[in-house]
């Protein structure tokens, strides 16, 4: 499985937490089924779910006239995925931005990859 699917599929799963908070070990059965998942992607899901207070203050900062709170579910878990894989510090920032617009274009509105672009580019 490829890094863009793992992390489709971590978006998938911290999606799903923001809606109804489930255990790690759950999110991730129902994510990834028979396949193991990657241990690194595994890692993304559980920064963003422990750290999404601390995330959500990073994001407000940098949201003009919006909030986190106001923001569709699916671009808030493509947020916090996102400043998850910043922290772990394992991947170069632009290509952590590139990843999560990708997800962006497909699951958001039309215009939602650029606040997804710019709030990732600015934290």
């Amino acid at each position: 499985m490829t890094r863009h699917i793992n992390r489709e599929k971590a978006m998938y799963a911290t999606y799903q937490n923001q809606i109804m908070t489930r255990p790690l070990k759950e999110l991730i059965e129902a994510n990834f089924g028979d396949e193991e998942a990657d241990e690194y992607i595994t890692k993304v899901i559980e920064t963003a779910i422990n750290n999404t207070e601390r995330y959500h203050g990073y994001i407000d900062e940098v949201l003009d006239n919006w909030t986190f709170d106001r923001l569709g579910v699916i671009e808030q878990a493509i947020l916090l995925n996102g400043c998850a894989e910043f922290d772990l510090k394992q991947v170069e920032a632009a290509v952590i931005i590139d990843e999560y617009v990708r997800l962006a274009k497909k699951y958001c509105d039309d215009d939602s990859y650029k606040l997804i672009n710019g709030v990732l580019d600015r934290i």
